[in-house]
């Protein structure tokens, strides 16, 4: 039995299959992380219905596909908990509770909330989209987790959920613990713009076939500095390379002669 202390709670939307940028950012490290921590793993089925409402069978299908990949990475149902968030009536009562102690304005300052609602190219935003920091507020109270591995994207969010904890300790009983993020690396989109994202495009499937793999990384953007095959190669600037050092690095000599080493 785990005697760590501290509790880990992560998940995803399900709102399709995963990809690389899930696996480089947070996966793989879950996969460590349940071995020394109690971990829970959340399947946000709800949550997928910010983005996704008008697709519930999208969203049904999703739930499986995600624990498939969660399965396939590695992680454990024997050492991690599993659990869906529509399943879980207590995550909906603390949201509502928690959607009393922060403003309108808070949410729509929230520079995460900005970003995606500008790439999506929402101009009126829904309930529901603004208020997904109070969500994922809810899901980590429900849990007392302490620890969030999550991107940096996310760094808000739990700001914002430390802060409704603490109103509701001080308001009521304090029962809560403020959370703590761990962030992960950050894996670039095949277009070199952002990260990557299946919203955007950008992304290969963790079930993606070799020829998938093949077909999207002969698409993908590289070195924008290297004009004629002859230039010498910036690899920092180059987003295939950063797949190939994080994906192949035992191989990482075996580069085209044009690439300079680092």
């Amino acid at each position: 039995m785990n005697t760590n202390q501290e509790l880990i709670l992560t998940g995803d939307r399900t709102t399709g299959q995963l990809h690389l940028g899930h696996y480089v950012g947070s996966l793989r490290s879950r996969v460590e992380l349940q071995e020394t921590y109690e971990t829970y793993i959340l399947l946000a089925d709800v949550q997928a219905l910010t983005t996704h409402y008008d697709q519930p069978e999208l969203i049904a299908n999703s739930v499986h596909q995600v624990t498939l990949d969660y399965l396939a990475v590695g992680i454990d149902p024997n050492k991690a908990t599993l659990f869906i968030q529509s399943m879980i009536p207590e995550i909906a009562e603390l949201t509502v509770i928690f959607s009393m102690f922060v403003t309108v304005n808070t949410l729509r300052h929230n520079p995460t909330i900005k970003t995606e609602a500008r790439d999506r190219g929402y101009t009126d935003l829904y309930y529901g989209f603004l208020g997904y920091p109070v969500s994922q507020a809810a899901d980590i109270a429900f849990c007392k987790a302490t620890l969030i591995p999550a991107g940096e994207d996310q760094i808000p969010h739990v700001e914002t959920a430390r802060k409704l904890v603490r109103r509701f300790n001080e308001l009521y009983v304090p029962v809560f613990p403020e959370p703590r993020i761990l962030t992960g690396e950050r894996l670039g989109g095949l277009d070199g713009v952002g990260k990557m994202s299946k919203s955007m495009g950008n992304a290969i499937s963790l079930n993606a076939t070799p020829d998938d793999v093949q077909t999207k990384l002969t698409k993908a953007k590289t070195d924008p500095a290297r004009i004629h095959r002859s230039d010498p190669g910036h690899p920092d600037i180059c987003p295939v390379y950063a797949y190939h050092e994080l994906f192949r690095q035992n191989d990482i000599t075996f580069m085209l002669p044009a690439v300079r080493e680092r």
